[in-house]
């Protein structure tokens, strides 16, 4: 058997330190056994400080309990069959109520979890039986939705002398002779995680009878990784390079890591010329990560992350006592609000780019410009119709709805009627081909009367004729009158 498991505590007594924390959790047991929901428990701490622990001592006070851990699959249907159901569902004994664990739930992430938070929220909304969870991170923003639905409670990391103490029980009961220099370096190795350093006692100690400094060297130091809280906060509080560089191995993305310290500095720092040094060091430090970027040579990091540390935590002259309230980077905040207006933008520069051959920087560049151009209302019009805008991309250009200019409605009206007369010359051009003139069919009428006269050789006045081209009947009978006349 491990001694993880063979020491572990029978008893909240027995759990070392969070004394506070434990209170508060045999307080929520007590109310929900007295028939008095509360709302779900989530404990937020570093690992190794006892946090499944505390659960599965808080599982023995009801009838029955159901865990799912890191390990399980955690996806809403998963969640829902298994989790819901025995939520929705009582229990024989002890009236009825079942605890039900869930660990890392800031671990709940890709296609295997998909839906888990919102099953979860789903479960402490219809659930009847009391829920605890456990995370890891306190700043995950995986559980920023479920901190406004729980009760928070901090399990903070086992101080060093507390972890020694057990330390020696256990080398007691192992029989097993030991230096207090040995037990003391593995109490501070863990930096307070108490498994480990029960684990780190294990490998060097069982099946011996004692153990020296020599057998540290069986154990390699720890390659430990902070919280990025507790490095900001290092950076701030300390002037230590070995312990600010210890502080600074750290997973996350140096940009962020870099506007976390900047959000920060003002908070911590008071003197004037100690935030000018600070922030001096920020921008040195953002020169390099940008050429680290720009060049793909990441070598400049190091760089970066000197500055960012060591050159912001030695701008103060002394470190302050005080407490502050660090908190997290507004520029992703204020980002994600102005997501829609810099996508508008982007839209904007892509049709401004097509019509004038240019780049989506180059057509940026010019908005100021257009905004000018766009106060004009006529113009503004142009505009718009040239680069075919919407109203909500106009917007970007000037605050007022472009009117149609009256002129422009005059052009437009000439236009159309323009049309519309060659439309009808057009119409009248084809009517003359299909029908010949009426002029044309009078002329070859007259013509043939004249043809007619001569033949018959009868003499014609040509004052007569003129008047008589129209109609070729009552032309025969005039000219017939005329000639009996004449005799």
């Amino acid at each position: 058997m491990l001694w993880t498991i063979k020491y572990s505590p029978k008893n909240f007594k027995e759990v070392l330190g969070n004394n506070k924390a434990k209170e508060e959790i045999s307080e929520w047991i007590e109310k929900w056994l007295n028939n008095q929901p509360q709302k779900p428990l989530l404990m937020v701490g570093p690992p190794g400080t006892g946090k499944t622990t505390l659960a599965h001592l808080a599982a023995e006070e009801f009838a029955d309990h159901i865990e799912l851990n890191a390990s399980d699959k955690r996806s809403y249907d998963i969640l829902l069959g298994t989790v819901g159901e025995a939520s929705a569902t009582g229990s024989l004994y002890n009236q009825g109520l079942k605890l039900i664990i869930l660990d890392e739930v800031d671990g709940i992430h890709g296609t295997d979890d998909r839906g888990g938070i919102r099953a979860i929220s789903k479960i402490i909304k219809e659930g009847h039986h009391p829920l605890v969870m456990m995370a890891n991170d306190p700043y995950s923003k995986r559980i920023k939705s479920l901190k406004t639905k729980c009760e928070v409670i901090t399990i903070r990391k086992v101080h060093t002398n507390s972890i020694v103490a057990l330390l020696k029980r256990i080398c007691a009961k192992e029989g097993v002779e030991f230096e207090e220099y040995v037990l003391r370096t593995l109490a501070k190795r863990s930096k307070g995680d108490l498994r480990s350093a029960i684990n780190d006692l294990e490998i060097i100690a069982r099946g011996k009878e004692s153990i020296t400094t020599e057998d540290l060297e069986i154990i390699s130091q720890k390659d430990d990784i902070h919280n990025i809280f507790d490095s900001v906060r290092t950076v701030l509080k300390s002037k230590n390079p070995r312990r600010i560089k210890e502080a600074m191995r750290v997973e996350a993305d140096p940009a962020f890591m870099l506007e976390l310290i900047t959000e920060n500095i003002p908070r911590e720092y008071e003197k004037k010329h100690e935030i000018q040094d600070a922030y001096e060091m920020i921008s040195q430090a953002d020169i390099y990560l940008g050429r680290a970027f720009q060049t793909r040579n990441y070598g400049y990091w190091k760089y970066s992350y000197d500055l960012m540390s060591l050159g912001v935590a030695l701008a103060k002259d002394e470190t302050y006592k005080k407490f502050a309230r660090f908190a997290n980077s507004s520029v992703y905040t204020m980002l994600s609000k102005s997501r829609a207006k810099r996508d508008l933008r982007e839209r904007v520069a892509e049709k401004i780019g097509e019509k004038t051959h240019t780049s989506h920087k180059v057509a940026k560049e010019q908005f100021p410009y257009l905004e000018i151009m766009f106060q004009d209302n006529e113009l503004a019009w142009e505009l718009a119709e040239y680069f075919r805008l919407e109203n909500d991309e106009v917007k970007l250009f000037r605050s007022r709805k472009i009117k149609k200019p009256k002129t422009i409605r005059s052009k437009t009206i000439k236009k159309e009627n323009k049309v519309s007369d060659s439309k009808k010359i057009e119409d009248k051009k084809i009517k003359e081909k299909a029908t010949p003139p009426q002029s044309h069919v009078k002329k070859t009428k007259s013509s043939t009367t004249k043809e007619i006269i001569k033949k018959e050789g009868k003499i014609e006045n040509p004052v007569k004729l003129k008047s008589d081209k129209k109609d070729s009947k009552s032309n025969k009978k005039e000219k017939q009158v005329s000639l009996f006349s004449f005799k």
